[in-house]
């Protein structure tokens, strides 16, 4: 079928062959050849040709979903999950992409990031898997911390794609198996709005719930983001037991972790490979949270760590699980305003960057790169915040020295990376 794209609506549909995979777990196509109007196909491969059913109109683009598949890509797989379908949860982006193709599909979204928008052509990085045996095992049932949503019915579920809607499901598949194993799904919630599940590596399980009449999973909630205030504990310590780099970390369970039980010992292990850090060497952690590259450093480097965290929940963690390493000082304050205030001063040697989503920002690069520390271990959770800032680093005459990203988030479009900045 082919279409005048300036006369569609939604719920049209329009055959298309899928281009390459795009930043935000859809491939992008044209309408009407190659320099046609732009759609964003979920639930596609590159290569395949199939017909969109549109979602959405946007100035200049459109959303929407494969429904139909004419020509498959070999990468195809039926999805494990029953749910992961156009209109079904919006938890997954890649259930239909086989496991070596999805390393391969994200690989390519951080280089084309890189070479865009920080002007890193032909970067050597690839997407690398964290340990599992084999695809069966790794693709599934690592995500330690679950938020379900709950409809007006008072049944729980997970959020549409972009979207308010309750899909009901009976078990969450990339779920830790310790999550899959509560009865939360079987129950009915009259008096929360959204539940979250935690499931620790060391070996806790708790739950919380958010009372009814208060915020619910918003369509933006993130993997790698804590969960937001006005959480009730339901059942479980009210500390959980994280395990990383040989040392235990006690978090509340709404503080944040990452998702990925091995993702913390891969991160801090590659920070460490990185920075290289030496007796005596003074660091910097920024956007610290509980502590987790802060304690690895000063750990080795017997010298004064500053972490920086905003979080009243982070910082009280930091202090708790620091407290033994008489070298680290834990700083409660916004990132840009204790560099601004010079709350953070001194000479620094070694700096980790460690921000959320949306990425440090030039204020926080500039006052960094002022610092003059010998080196910068940038850890980034989206590959578009990082490209951003590995420009903002380049501009002042900083050099990427290496990026290696990681897939802490199978089956979804999520990334973990890492650079190493080195000034020239």
């Amino acid at each position: 079928m082919t279409a005048d794209p300036t006369e569609l609506v939604q719920g049209d549909r329009v055959e298309v062959t899928a281009g390459a995979p795009a930043h935000g777990g859809h491939c992008v196509a044209r309408i009407g050849g190659p320099h046609g109007q732009v759609v964003f196909v979920r639930h596609a491969l590159p290569g395949e040709r199939v017909t969109v059913e549109i979602t959405e109109l946007h100035r200049g683009y459109l959303r929407g979903d494969a429904v139909e598949i004419h020509e498959a890509s070999p990468d195809r797989v039926t999805p494990p999950c029953p749910y992961a379908h156009p209109g079904g949860c919006g938890g997954c982006d890649l259930q239909h992409v086989a496991g070596d193709a999805q390393l391969r599909w994200k690989t390519s979204v951080v280089r084309e990031q890189l070479e865009r928008l920080a002007g890193l052509k032909d970067h050597p990085v690839r997407v690398e898997a964290l340990p599992g045996p084999d695809d069966a095992t790794r693709l599934l049932g690592w995500r330690s911390r679950v938020r379900y949503a709950v409809d007006a019915a008072d049944h729980p579920g997970l959020l549409q794609h972009r979207s308010h809607q309750v899909v009901r499901i009976d078990r969450c598949l990339i779920a830790h198996p310790a999550i899959q194993d509560l009865d939360l799904l079987q129950r009915d919630w009259t008096d929360a709005d959204a539940l979250q599940a935690v499931a620790s590596t060391g070996g806790d399980v708790a739950v919380l719930a958010r009372p009814a009449g208060s915020r619910a999973p918003q369509p933006a909630d993130d993997l790698g983001e804590p969960a937001s205030g006005g959480l009730v504990r339901l059942s479980g310590p009210d500390e959980v037991s994280e395990i990383a780099d040989g040392r235990a970390f006690r978090v509340p369970p709404e503080g944040f972790w990452q998702v990925h039980p091995a993702a913390a010992d891969t991160l801090v292990g590659v920070v460490l490979e990185m920075l290289r850090p030496a007796e005596g060497e003074a660091a910097w952690d920024l956007y610290g949270g509980a502590g987790l590259f802060a304690a690895a450093l000063a750990a080795r480097t017997g010298a004064r760590t500053i972490v920086v965290e905003s979080s009243s929940i982070g910082v009280a963690a930091a202090r708790a699980n620091l407290a033994d390493l008489p070298s680290v000082e834990v700083v409660a304050a916004k990132v840009e305003v204790a560099l601004q205030r010079r709350r953070v001063a001194g000479p620094v040697d070694l700096v980790v960057l460690d921000p959320p989503r949306t990425g440090a920002g030039a204020q926080v690069v500039r006052a960094v790169a002022e610092a003059g520390p010998r080196a910068v271990a940038y850890v980034a959770c989206d590959p578009a915040a990082l490209a951003r800032d590995l420009k903002t680093f380049r501009s002042l005459g900083w050099r990427v020295a290496e990026v290696r990203a990681f897939d802490c988030f199978p089956m979804t479009q999520h990334i973990e990376s890492v650079a190493l900045l080195l000034p020239t």
